[in-house]
């Protein structure tokens, strides 16, 4: 039986950031917008966690069973290690959902915006298809995909338009940058797993780019989810600050690029998290100041 520490780590925390990243950007739009509505802040960061983490227990379970993880270089895999019952970290899988799944239902109640139903359904459809089921859109190189739209888009222009009833031009930026990061990670990941998911004809973007253009590709991202902001200076000059993040990305782009063993890449992923919430913790800061010092 695993215990609550192997339990913590195969929620995979280092994955966090993503899910609350966007919600502290699509909150601050929010206010800059006017509409800041706590309550439903709280709620949409609930759901993205539940969801994030949902995930990463349903990619645990799904990638164990196949054996995609029999061999891998990383943290903890509960079903892969065995220190859980595959079914048991399926069920805890389904538990995150289904609480993810009840506060957005709350989330909608609150803001009315009863088109979101449908939306929560494709996350979870999402969040399942990723490794689950029969044809796992993971195993086919989509998974970045799914990690831009959901954990980019979706999460913070969602968590904009239920507090503010609609989103802005700084709202799509912040989601696309934050998008973008988040993207970034998963190539992280996926790099340094590039040997044993070929092995098990695991087809992530990163087997399909190849090492070296992958590699390169994390860096591109980080870059352009930098340099994205700076479009918005004219009319939110605190932007600016954004660009404090680039010494932050220097050490896991390196990294990137040059550590030729797969474990040196472990580090990449903490890095990168807390750089989309650094990201998130700035852009959020400077639509707030923005607003203040109108």
């Amino acid at each position: 039986m695993a215990t609550p520490a192997q339990w913590f780590e195969g929620a995979r925390p280092r994955t966090l950031p993503m899910a609350v990243a966007p919600v502290i950007i699509g909150t601050a739009a929010a206010y800059d917008l006017g509409g800041l509505r706590w309550v439903n802040a709280l709620l949409a960061a609930v759901v993205a966690i539940l969801l994030q983490v949902g995930v990463n227990y349903a990619n645990d379970y799904s990638d164990g069973v196949r054996g995609t993880d029999d061999n891998r270089v990383g943290p903890l895999r509960l079903t892969g290690s065995g220190a859980a019952a595959a079914k048991h970290v399926k069920y805890a899988a389904f538990a995150c959902f289904g609480v993810a799944m009840a506060a957005g239902l709350a989330l909608v109640v609150l803001s009315q915006a009863w088109f979101l139903l449908l939306v929560g359904v494709g996350c979870i459809a999402a969040a399942w298809g990723y490794t689950g089921g029969r044809n796992p859109y993971g195993y086919m190189g989509l998974g970045d995909v799914f990690v831009f739209v959901f954990f980019g888009l979706v999460a913070t222009l969602g968590t904009t338009f239920t507090q503010a009833g609609q989103v802005s031009g700084a709202a799509w930026i912040g989601a696309v940058s934050t998008g973008l990061i988040a993207t970034a990670l998963l190539m992280a990941n996926n790099v340094r797993d590039i040997p044993t998911d070929r092995e098990s004809g695991k087809r992530t973007l990163a087997v399909r780019l190849g090492d070296d253009a992958a590699r390169i590709s994390y860096v591109m991202m980080l870059a352009l989810a930098l340099l994205l902001p700076l479009l918005l200076v004219g009319d939110y000059p605190w932007v600016l600050l954004v660009l404090l993040l680039l010494p932050a990305c220097l050490m896991p782009s390196w990294l990137m690029l040059k550590g030729k063993k797969r474990r040196s890449l472990i580090p990449v992923l903490k890095q990168t998290g807390l750089i989309n919430l650094g990201f998130s913790v700035i852009y959020g800061l400077a639509l707030v100041l923005t607003r203040l010092l109108a």
